[in-house]
């Protein structure tokens, strides 16, 4: 199996705008939390782990003309890139290669534009206000718009929406893509800008801390919001010796920060925004990593654990740590008492940590604990005491119980056998089913209770019943795999929500949970009880294409035999009015969703 290299990095966040600056701030034992004064009065009270930094002064650092019209999740994508882009020696490997070299941006996020949405929304919704803030809006063009920001830097792009766990999820599969072939080099992460839609919607589900959090603390009481952007540079390590001695001529040298040595993605399937009792998302999550990194639990030296300080996520990650490491528990420590909970970009900022703790030899302190409480592992509290570190793992979980797990090594560990692969296996359709017709979604109490289905959106609706029936109608229950694509989301809710937001009022929690796009593939994990790989693809148009993609890699490896690939996407009135109005005319159909059962195999068609 191809060694899967780190050879650059790049953040910003609350506790730096670069490596250095984080690496510097944690050692010194400073923190980024501070008083919420950039949103109006109803968020005060409210601390979180903002950039102190402005939307004019992101924009002259990432070179963008200040009457430019781009989002804060953006242009901190921007910054973080160039970064790594910089430390990586994308640009002279390219130059050097006798061939030319494919880099693909996968990134994270799920706010995307939103803030810049909101901004106009008001007037938008009254028929004046620019539309403009539409071509920024989902996270598909965000990202295409960070990919384009670079000239010819990237040959293609893809965005993952896995709500808290994307950036950790953009870097698996980037990983995937460099031993597929389909790339040669992999730019991934995460970025996510705070906004009144992101405060208001954690606010309604009454998980935000008034004061800085406590991980794993027996008083802890809920989690900070965050901001940021970060990216890893990701190689197969052939190529960054087969283009080293070159780039020496140019004055840079190649270099490795660490190998990638094992990931693995499961679902809870247990609940929208809580965790199950026994932690199994998170515990197969882990094992597949160990099991792929082909190590023990004993060999890890270090956990950074996703710790949000929420009563039922810090228990939930407790009891998985102790399924998975037993009485050899190793230093254990959630870093967002530094940076906050940065949601999508969460798991890429607690990526760079991670390594910064391999490379310099130190365990990052779990900020804001004080005592301990029952069934709670007791977090590490000595960040200045050198550590040798080999192993650390990272765990990032996100909404509808997607959990995923990263392991990073010093050194390459060795492999018994290469991994299962087989690229002769058929794939073939076992079922496939549509709808675009809203009657139909009465339909649905075929497979709801009513009282669930009244909870239900449209778009839920349409992605329960078509999948459902998919399955039905291939004979299968519970899928080895279920994956998303979504061009824009839950738009009727967006839209719902952005009302409650002008109109003063609170937003309502199921609707802010049912409005980020992985909440389908979570709800339908929950229905089949699929604890498999659970991931959303947003690109726009060519969403469904990279999930089919995915789930053909899935089947072909040998990992699935049963692959559930949905792609749901809706419009409104007003979304269809608005996207006219700048020339990007959409789907007429106030809901369109396709459900197709994969396998291995003959086809039962």
């Amino acid at each position: 199996m191809d060694d899967i290299v780190i050879t650059g990095m790049g953040a910003v966040c609350s506790i730096g705008d670069c490596c250095y600056e984080m690496l510097k701030t944690m050692r010194a034992d400073l923190f980024g939390i501070r008083d919420n004064e950039y949103f109006s009065s109803e968020f005060q009270g409210l601390p979180a782990g903002i950039l102190d930094v402005s939307d004019s002064n992101l924009k002259l650092i990432s070179r963008v003309e200040d009457d430019e019209e781009v989002s804060r999740t953006q242009l901190m994508a921007q910054w973080a890139l160039r970064e790594a882009l910089e430390t990586g020696y994308v640009h002279t490997q390219k130059a050097c290669s006798d061939r030319p070299l494919k880099v693909v941006l996968v990134n994270g996020t799920t706010v995307g534009g939103m803030d810049l949405t909101e901004q106009e929304y008001s007037q938008l919704r009254q028929g004046g206000g620019n539309a403009d803030c539409m071509l920024t809006h989902d996270c598909g063009a965000t990202t295409e718009a960070v990919a384009r920001h670079f000239g010819n830097t990237f040959s293609e792009w893809v965005t993952v929406s896995t709500a808290c766990s994307s950036g950790a999820n953009a870097i698996a599969l980037g990983a995937e893509l460099l031993r597929s072939g389909r790339a040669d080099i992999v730019v991934a992460g995460g970025t996510e800008a705070l906004t009144r839609f992101h405060m208001s919607g954690f606010n309604s589900l009454m998980i935000l801390d008034h004061a800085p959090c406590r991980p794993f603390d027996k008083n802890r009481a809920g989690l900070n919001l965050g901001e940021g952007a970060a990216y890893v540079v990701m190689e197969r390590e052939k190529l960054v010796w087969e283009t080293g001695g070159e780039m020496v001529a140019f004055g840079n040298c190649a270099h490795i920060d660490a190998y990638l040595s094992g990931y693995g993605n499961a679902c809870d399937a247990f609940h929208q925004t809580a965790t199950s009792d026994n932690g199994e998302g998170p515990f197969l999550a882990m094992t597949e990593a160990l099991q792929m990194a082909g190590l023990k639990a004993e060999d890890i030296s270090y956990v950074n654990a996703h710790g949000t300080g929420t009563p039922n996520n810090d228990l939930c990650e407790s009891v998985a740590l102790r399924r998975v490491f037993g009485e050899k528990m190793p230093p254990v420590s959630s870093t967002k008492g530094y940076t906050g909970h940065a949601t999508s970009a969460a798991g890429a900022i607690e990526t760079i940590i991670s390594l910064l703790a391999l490379q310099h030899g130190f365990i990052p302190m779990n900020r804001g604990w004080k005592e301990p409480g029952e069934g709670l592992v007791c977090p590490a509290m000595d960040c200045h005491s050198f550590a040798s570190l080999e192993h650390v793992m990272c765990n990032s979980f996100g909404f509808g119980g997607n959990d995923t797990s990263l392991i990073f090594s010093k050194k390459p560990v060795p492999q018994d056998a290469p991994s299962s692969s087989d690229s002769g296996i058929e794939v073939c359709e076992l079922a496939r089913v549509e709808i675009s017709d809203t009657a139909q979604l009465s339909d649905v109490s075929e497979f709801v209770k009513p009282m669930e289905a009244r909870r239900m959106s449209r778009l839920m609706k349409a992605a329960v019943l078509s999948s459902m029936r998919a399955l039905k109608e291939a004979g299968v229950d519970t899928p080895d795999a279920i994956i998303t694509a979504t061009a824009y989301g839950a738009i009727e809710l967006s839209e719902r929500l952005l009302n409650q937001l002008c109109d003063g009022e609170t937003m309502k929690p199921t609707w802010f949970m049912q409005s980020t796009h992985n909440t389908i593939a979570g709800e339908l994990a929950i229905r089949t009880r699929c604890h498999g790989y659970n991931i959303t693809y947003s690109q726009g148009d060519r969403s469904l294409q990279w999930a089919m993609d995915d789930a053909r890699r899935l089947i072909h490896q040998g990992k699935c035999r049963t692959v559930l690939v949905e792609c749901h996407d809706e419009t409104t009135p007003l979304f269809r009015q608005l996207m006219e109005r700048v020339g990007r005319p959409c789907q007429k159909e106030e809901v369109k969703s396709l459900a197709i059962v994969l396998s291995c195999g003959k086809s039962s068609l």
